[in-house]
């Protein structure tokens, strides 16, 4: 079972749920961390929240929405210890994991998608991380926090 955070700002509401529906179909355990409404609020203030949580541990990934995912993206990839990935197809969702051992992604409530964002899940979800000359990519990745 994998236990995920997941955040959205007024822009994917609809899509987040639509997304913890999918993800407590595949026996998971969703911690969503707002918002519930379309009201409008600053995504970045909801990436911080979302990634704090994920960096207190007990996560296996997390998923940040807003309109489009790039301002999620963004802002989480502001916060040490994250690799968001914003993925838009099959193909990116299993790269994120694959090559870049993401552990977030971010996708966007008024993107049109070419395959439902179910199928990108469930392939980050299925996807492991294929080691070999990525590990040294991805501590090169994460040795970039360090650089102020």
């Amino acid at each position: 079972m994998k236990n995920i955070v997941i955040a959205s700002d007024h822009g994917a509401v609809s899509l987040k749920k639509e997304i913890i529906s999918f993800l407590k179909t595949k026996g998971c355990t969703v911690n969503d961390m707002g918002v519930h409404n379309e009201d409008s609020v600053d995504y970045p203030n909801i990436a911080i929240v979302a990634c704090r949580e994920f960096n207190k541990g007990g996560y296996d990934f997390g998923i940040l929405l807003c309109g489009t995912g790039i301002g999620m993206s963004i802002a989480a990839n502001k916060i040490r210890g994250i690799r968001c990935a914003q993925v838009f197809d099959l193909f990116t969702s299993r790269m994120a994991k694959e090559h870049n051992d993401a552990n977030f992604i971010a996708l966007g409530g008024r993107v049109k998608y070419n395959v439902p964002v179910t199928e990108i899940l469930d392939t980050f979800m299925m996807t492991t991380f294929a080691n070999e000359r990525h590990t040294r990519r991805v501590s090169q990745i994460m040795d970039l926090d360090k650089i102020r």
